[in-house]
């Protein structure tokens, strides 16, 4: 039976998780601080509870320097379930500010209440029939299923795909054309109708082995981040979250599932800002939702933001075993790096992905980095072997198997080899599967 020590894992996710969190993790399972239960036993609502959700923020908050007008919640779904909670909670966003605005115009024009009331909803009807839309940039698999959960919610006339990576490179992701124009929403300013709800980005494709490089540029902000025609950007981080700095500023909300980089399956990273939530933002009635000529809304309650962010991340059972493992992982970064903060883990993800595509690059007769080298992903290294060769493919497979090099299988949907590169892959398993590369490259394979 190997031991820990002697598998290099290179999974999509669930990922791997550093070796002494783990066996911290399963004395806390059994017995938690020798108070004789396990953390999967006690309450969520519990001083203990608190004091690990508190050291998870404090942890995270300090990591990514999380300005104060921003909201960390803690949730369940993954990020598959986000896909819905961001058009429940924004859209509602965008209809609550458009309502304000219209009873404000009806009151100027000299409106009594009783006419407002039927009015506004009137007017707000027209609103969403004739200005409500969502952006998405499609680059890959996830943010094609995001775009096609809000289209289900909403819609399609809704939905409003500003950029499909696959028309600029032959049908398939692996390119981001960050230099063509893509169709976004016109802003008031633009000579649009009205801002989007929203532009969805799914910052690393897992599939398909593409990052974007930096905060797109097409998004930059130009206005007020409190400006109702400003842009609010969401961030699909699930599968590079905590791999580099970012700048929590330019992003109105970003999440993640916790199972890449962070910690165990069962947990959802949100980072919303505040200003989108109550009291700056009021919640719209269920009543007024259900009568406007869109579905999917209101959210339920356990993807609420709103909910969420007043409950302490406490509204339902949240798993504290969980939280507790994604605290252990953020609370380790800070020690690790210090003053580098996550620059520090950025530093050596880009070494470990740097040091593999070095290789796949130098064996171009056998090896072929599948996505254009300007959206390489440091997290997914997505590859072919012999140009997708059946029989090379599997060769490969099954070598890396006998050298404990495991989790090498591309996705199902798009097949290949793929070695994900996350936080807690050591530098020495990344170094182990380059010697496999370059060993394979040698014998005869070429």
């Amino acid at each position: 039976m190997p031991s820990r020590e002697e598998v290099a894992y290179f999974g999509a996710g669930p990922a791997p998780l550093p070796t002494h969190v783990i066996e911290a993790g399963a004395q806390a399972f059994v017995n938690y601080n020798d108070t004789g239960l396990g953390l999967a036993e006690i309450s969520h609502r519990s001083p203990t509870a608190n004091a690990i959700l508190a050291e998870a923020k404090s942890a995270m908050t300090e990591l990514l320097d999380i300005p104060e007008n921003y909201e960390i919640l803690f949730m369940q779904a993954g990020g598959s379930g986000e896909f819905s909670a961001v058009v429940q909670n924004l859209v509602p966003v965008w209809i609550e500010r458009r309502r304000a605005r219209i009873e404000q115009e009806l009151k100027d024009e000299g409106k009594t209440e009783d006419v407002r009331e039927e009015a506004t909803v009137q007017r707000l009807r027209n609103a969403v029939e004739e200005e409500l839309k969502v952006d998405y940039l499609v680059t890959g698999s996830w943010s094609l299923k995001a775009s096609q959960e809000a289209a289900r919610l909403l819609g399609e006339k809704y939905v409003n795909v500003a950029l499909d990576a696959r028309k600029s490179n032959g049908g398939k992701f692996g390119k981001i054309p960050e230099d063509e124009p893509w169709t976004l929403t016109k802003t008031k300013k633009e000579g649009g109708k009205a801002a989007p709800a929203f532009v969805y980005y799914c910052d690393n494709e897992t599939v398909d082995g593409v990052e974007f490089r930096d905060f797109p540029k097409q998004l930059e902000p130009s206005s007020s981040e409190d400006d109702d025609d400003a842009r609010l950007v969401v961030a699909d981080m699930s599968s590079n979250f905590l791999s580099r700095k970012i700048d929590i500023k330019k992003y109105a909300v970003i999440f993640g599932g916790a199972q890449k980089n962070v910690g165990v399956t069962g947990i959802t990273i949100v980072i919303v800002r505040k200003s989108l939530l109550p009291p700056q933002t009021p919640t719209p009635k269920p009543s007024l939702l259900h009568s406007l000529p869109i579905g999917g809304l209101p959210a339920p309650v356990v993807l609420d933001y709103a909910t969420i962010a007043k409950n302490n991340s406490l509204y339902n059972t949240l798993p504290i075993f969980n939280l507790w493992i994604a605290a252990q992982v953020m609370v380790d970064l800070v020690k690790t790096y210090r003053a580098e903060k996550v620059g520090g883990q950025e530093r050596v993800a880009n070494e470990k992905a740097e040091s593999l595509y070095g290789v796949l690059d130098k064996y171009p007769e056998v090896f072929q980095v599948v996505p254009d080298q300007s959206a390489r992903s440091r997290m997914n290294v997505c590859f072919r072997v012999k140009g997708g060769d059946a029989a090379a493919e599997k060769k490969f497979l099954e070598g890396a198997e006998k050298k404990m090099l495991q989790g090498l299988k591309g996705h199902r949907s798009v097949g290949g080899i793929r070695a994900s590169n996350y936080n807690a892959v050591p530098v020495g398993n990344v170094q182990k599967l380059m010697g496999y590369l370059e060993e394979f490259a040698s014998e005869g394979n070429a």
